[in-house]
């Protein structure tokens, strides 16, 4: 006569801390060798940066905003790079099914994934700003000029939200496509080809000059780094935000959390 096993779930066991999981993930973004070089070019790039402008720009033309928007620059295109392979990855290399095994919550997961991105992004930015101000230093001694502090702190905390919020769309396209080559192409489309639509089509028609900043994204973080945003252009992020990063993002995850994971 036969038996039949029946499986039981131990419910009593504390869940995985979401604290382990970030650290998890960050370990992740360098365990590989292409991820230990994305994130060193993201100090080499700001160095290369920092001495292009100390052998290009005139003397009067030196200051920290000046190597602030030098390093930054290259980090608007790197940092969401890295959100999307730190997602992607599970699927294009396929060890989707080892990490959703292994922690079978995929929202804690996906959310643990964005916490790192996003401290990877804060950390990436204070260090391209701690390069900028060291090449601000040097660049006026070797000028022989006064070294021109000409950015707040707020303006640097801006800056910095900036930056993080087109990590964050990037993090979005890698959760919606969830294949690396395909979000990568997908950011530089929304990156530079959508804008350049809107800007034709707002020089054309007066009804989308207006329109623009409640729908383009990319166009509505313009003041984050041109001194801060007035109350209506919040208004401008927060609406556009809503129609290209929140909805996207929303659809993404609920396809993470509902597709099959081989």
């Amino acid at each position: 006569m036969s038996t039949t096993a029946i499986a039981t779930i131990d419910t009593t066991k504390d869940p995985i801390p979401l604290l382990r999981v970030v650290k998890v993930e960050l370990r992740k973004m360098f365990d590989t060798r292409s991820g230990a070089w994305l994130m060193a070019s993201i100090g080499i790039v700001a160095l290369i940066a920092t001495v292009g402008v100390i052998l290009i720009a005139n003397d009067s033309d030196l200051g920290f905003g000046l190597f602030g928007a030098a390093v930054g620059f290259p980090m608007t295109i790197l940092l969401p790079i890295v959100a999307i392979l730190s997602v992607t990855g599970e699927w294009s290399q396929r060890t989707g099914l080892i990490t959703f095994t292994l922690l079978p919550h995929r929202g804690q997961v996906i959310v643990a994934k964005a916490i790192a991105a996003v401290l990877v992004a804060i950390v990436s930015m204070l260090l391209a700003f701690a390069i900028g101000a060291l090449g601000n230093i040097i660049g006026s001694a070797i000028a022989g000029v006064d070294a021109v502090w000409d950015m707040k702190v707020s303006d640097m905390l801006l800056i910095i939200l900036g930056n993080i919020f087109g990590l964050l769309v990037g993090f979005m396209l890698g959760v919606l496509i969830r294949n690396s080559a395909g979000a990568i192409v997908a950011y530089f489309v929304y990156s530079f080809v959508l804008p350049s639509i809107f800007a034709v089509l707002a020089g054309f028609q007066d009804w989308f000059q207006n329109l623009r900043p409640w729908i383009d994204f990319n166009f509505s973080q313009t003041p984050l780094f041109d001194g801060g945003p007035s109350g209506e252009e919040w208004a401008h992020l927060g609406t556009s935000g809503l129609i290209w990063f929140v909805i996207p993002l929303a659809l993404g995850v609920w396809a993470v959390l509902r597709s099959e994971v081989k």
